[in-house]
């Protein structure tokens, strides 16, 4: 028997702007939102049982209001392909969305781009693995 990968957590300030971001970026939608308890999930369209369904399946994000804020850089992040477009296309998609340029270390030799969400999340826009 193993687990199997099916959501990532998220503690955040504005679950539902914060969420509503990362719908745009990955084509999701909103599964769940209780704004009583701060808590919005997100997952893909095309895979609505998530992690019910007895194979792999896209992860869905859980986003948890908490009253602290960001401080330090992420030890986990999100890394995302472009589908449709190159590297360039989508990270200028990405910022139109509310995306920032991060500086987390890079040299300049890096085949990947370095953002950070509406909230200073760092995820990277990867090239050339398309799924």
């Amino acid at each position: 028997m193993t687990s199997k990968f099916t959501e990532l957590s998220i503690d955040c300030a504005d679950p539902g702007a914060l969420a509503r971001f990362w719908c745009s970026v990955l084509a999701y939608e909103v599964q769940e939102e209780d704004p009583d308890e701060g808590v919005v999930i997100i997952g893909s369209p095309l895979v609505p049982e998530g992690k019910k369904r007895p194979g792999p399946v896209p992860p869905a994000l859980t986003f948890a209001r908490v009253p602290e804020g960001k401080t330090v850089k992420n030890r986990l992040h999100i890394d995302v392909n472009p589908t449709d477009r190159e590297q360039d296309e989508e990270v200028r998609r990405l910022l139109g969305l509310g995306a920032r340029h991060a500086d987390v270390g890079q040299t300049g030799d890096e085949d990947w781009v370095t953002l950070v969400d509406p909230e200073g999340n760092e995820f990277c826009v990867l090239a050339g693995r398309r799924p």
